[in-house]
């Protein structure tokens, strides 16, 4: 081990010149983006709820009358009659996340001495200095509000609110408003979605000290200060907002830079600091900018700070809602696939960390999600399929949780697995902390519902098919994407059904078991493969991006090395047949999440190296969807660090497994408090010479314990350490 610690921030000694670029924070309610050249500072401004109208029509599919004969057509073979099982709408995207504006201080033009920009990720504050003057950003955690703040000898800003963003449509109506205040000043920027009564509007409270402040609208000129305090809010809304009451709430607010900074800090710094890793990485390069660290893909304080950089910006994304596809951040209108949430894979491989890595803030936001839309998703089960329960769908705006994203090539409507897939962060949730969230056990109640009245079809053999089926985003070779029997179907109908019976014991436990246990068994394909579609003639289709056919393996524990080889080898040959189609991020992760269950730590590595080796990050750690840094998108910088961990240290209810599948490049290092789902937090350390692990179980419990070593029971008592030595591999 060096002597030094892993860095909790990063650097670069040069202006962020792409918004791309800059430096991020955000409390899961609003966002800042910190880029511009020193001369004209930009604070792009973002919050959750805002998504552009599009006219969009959110109503499910009514279909459930034709179920039926599809259902017909396709046990009769007929491969491509789900292709007609639409309303006939065109597709249509969710309502896009865009920016609301831009905070802009301009200084007088010159040189900038000394320049360098940071952020911190323990406090969330993002800093800019330069020989005379110093400006800070940080989004509070304690009052909701962006808070920003430039100091030094005689100041000279121009402030103004700026709406002009890449993207921005051209009929947006926009309105400004400037008004002195005593000390100060505040200001306004109204937008009106064309075609809409819906607008967003910020507010901007300047508290100025020393100087002279005057009016130049849209903004104002500050003159000779020392210090000036920027407050900002935004808000979407109906009608017109009151900006005279919203200044007033901000001037409430209003106290010492260091105050404002002590409320948030408490709350952001207890969340960061509950986990940590250290590979061993040598200090000078520890030392090194962001930007200069990403060039030496082979360093160990890449991936160190990467993990850091992870669970900072998912900690500051997630609040009101989750990350989104770009997290909680744009500089640009036109976001990638709306910059949805999208739930059929990168929404869950985002959160992927937060039970192990002791953020449930993130889960709490994961949470908010599902439980405001949980009404939308049963108009999805009724409209779509004529059944009592719920249907989650593949893609939300955060407003509307309604199937109507979907098209013929990908029929995202006839996925039934999401439910599942979205309720089992919230599962390991109660695992973790040993309770029972009476809001989960209802929403798996209905998912059950859903699985009691769907899955009334049979094979010859007399077991339930899934019909229609559909594994995300993938389609067998020769045949339409609509199907039977997808693996991930077959998985997630089993363990929402057996999930549901744990939490409901009693009659409605036995008829859920029950239903479970009539599901077919996975199918091994004449490759040796876990088959993405169990239902006989169906070829598999290796070349993509999805590993949806795996969800058993990850983040279920249905098929396991220990408890299932036979199933865990030919999901491991699935694996190694898969391709990796567009290289995308998150295809490049969720194949490591996979690997790290399935021990090979050869494999995490070489996926961990498509991205490290791809030129997926850019200055500020946020992450690219393509190589080339093409495409902002936040699904590497937010799923790494749960490859990492998975990497490490493993856990269900009943065992724990132990540096499962280490790459060789990481041969020293160490994890501390990781959470483990029989409620107990560890901290592992390794080395060539061997491995120790201190257990600390919040409850009495035994669990199997599964190192390199072999395999033994430990009997774990609340509140006593338990401390493992283990010998070299």
């Amino acid at each position: 081990m060096t002597d030094s610690a892993p860095v909790h921030g990063t650097w670069e000694p040069h202006p962020a010149a792409r918004w791309e670029d800059g430096f991020l924070s955000g409390n899961g309610h609003h966002g800042a983006l910190v880029f511009g050249e020193p001369d004209d500072e930009r604070v792009v401004v973002t919050h959750h709820t805002l998504v552009r109208p599009n006219g969009r029509d959110p109503r499910p599919p009514q279909l459930a009358a034709d179920l039926p004969a599809l259902q017909d057509r396709l046990l009769a073979g007929d491969t491509t009659a789900a292709e007609s099982f639409t309303d006939g709408r065109p597709h249509q995207w969710v309502q896009p996340f865009h920016p609301a504006f831009q905070v802009r201080l301009r200084r007088p033009p010159g040189d900038c001495p000394g320049y360098r920009r940071d952020v911190d990720f323990t406090t969330g504050v993002v800093r800019a200095t330069c020989t005379g003057w110093t400006s800070r950003v940080f989004v509070s955690r304690a009052d909701d509000v962006i808070v920003q703040q430039v100091t030094g000898p005689g100041l000279t800003l121009d402030v103004d609110l700026d709406h002009r963003l890449p993207g921005a449509p051209a009929g947006l109506g926009v309105g400004h408003g400037a008004v002195l205040t005593p000390g100060g000043a505040l200001l306004s920027l109204r937008a009106r979605y064309p075609d809409s009564d819906l607008a967003c509007t910020g507010v901007t409270l300047l508290a100025v000290t020393g100087g002279t402040t005057t009016l130049t609208p849209p903004g104002v000129h500050v003159e000779g200060a020392r210090s000036v305090l920027l407050l900002t809010r935004v808000h979407r809304h109906t009608g017109e907002l009151d900006v005279v009451r919203e200044g007033r709430a901000l001037r409430d607010l209003l106290t010492e830079y260091d105050e404002l900074l002590d409320r948030h800090a408490v709350l952001h710094r207890t969340a960061y600091e509950r986990v940590t890793l250290d590979l061993a990485a040598d200090a000078a390069e520890r030392a090194l900018s962001g930007s200069e660290l990403l060039k030496r893909p082979r360093s160990a304080a890449l991936p160190e700070r990467l993990f850091a950089a992870g669970r900072y910006h998912l900690l500051s994304a997630s609040g009101l809602f989750p990350p989104r596809l770009t997290g909680l951040w744009t500089g640009d209108w036109n976001t990638a696939w709306s910059g949805a949430f999208t739930n059929d894979a990168n929404l869950n491989l985002q959160t992927a960390s937060a039970a192990a890595a002791a953020l449930p803030e993130v889960t709490e936001a994961h949470a908010n999600l599902i439980h405001r839309q949980l009404p939308d998703w049963r108009d999805n089960a009724r409209a779509i399929f004529g059944t009592r329960g719920a249907v989650a769908p593949a893609h939300t705006d955060g407003e509307s949780g309604h199937s109507y994203h979907f098209n013929r090539e990908y029929p995202l409507h006839l996925w039934t697995a999401g439910a599942d897939w979205l309720l089992k962060p919230l599962v390991d949730h109660d695992e973790t902390h040993g309770t029972r969230d009476p809001r989960t056990a209802a929403a798996l109640a209905e998912v059950a519902l859903f699985y009691e009245d769907f899955l009334t079809r049979t094979d010859e053999d007399g077991r339930l098919v899934v019909v229609p089926s559909y594994s995300p985003e993938n389609r067998p070779a020769g045949a339409s994407w609509g199907t039977l029997n997808a693996a991930m179907d077959l998985s997630a109908a089993r363990h929402a059904l057996r999930t549901a019976a744990a939490y409901h014991p009693g009659p409605d436990a036995d008829r859920w078991q029950a239903l479970a246990d009539r599901l077919p068994p996975h199918r091994i394909n004449d490759d040796g493969a876990l088959a993405e579609w169990a239902w006989p003639g169906l070829t598999d289709s290796y070349d993509h991006r999805h590993l949806s056919h795996l969800y058993g393996v990850w983040p279920l524990e249905e098929i396991t090395p220990y408890d299932t080889p036979e199933l865990a080898a030919a999901a491991h040959r699935a694996l190694e047949l898969r391709g990796a189609e567009n290289d995308s991020a998150h295809g490049h992760l969720h194949h490591a999440l996979i690997a790290a269950r399935l021990r090979d730590g050869d494999r995490v590595a070489h996926a961990l190296g498509q991205v490290l080796d791809g030129d997926f990050f850019h200055a500020s750690l946020m992450s690219a969807h393509y190589p080339n840094r093409n495409v902002y998108n936040a699904d590497a910088a937010h799923t790494l660090p749960a490859v990492l961990i998975e990497m490490l240290v493993q856990s269900t209810p009943h065992r724990l497994v132990l540096l499962p599948a280490l790459p060789t490049a990481y041969p020293s290092g160490a994890l501390r408090g990781v959470r483990t789902r029989f409620g107990a937090e560890i901290d592992l350390t390794w080395s060539p010479d061997g491995a120790a692990a201190v257990i600390r179980p919040g409850r009495t419990h035994r669990v199997e314990l599964r190192t390199s070593s072999g395999t033994e029971s430990l009997h774990l008592v609340a509140g006593e350490d338990h401390v493992l030595t283990l010998r070299a591999r």
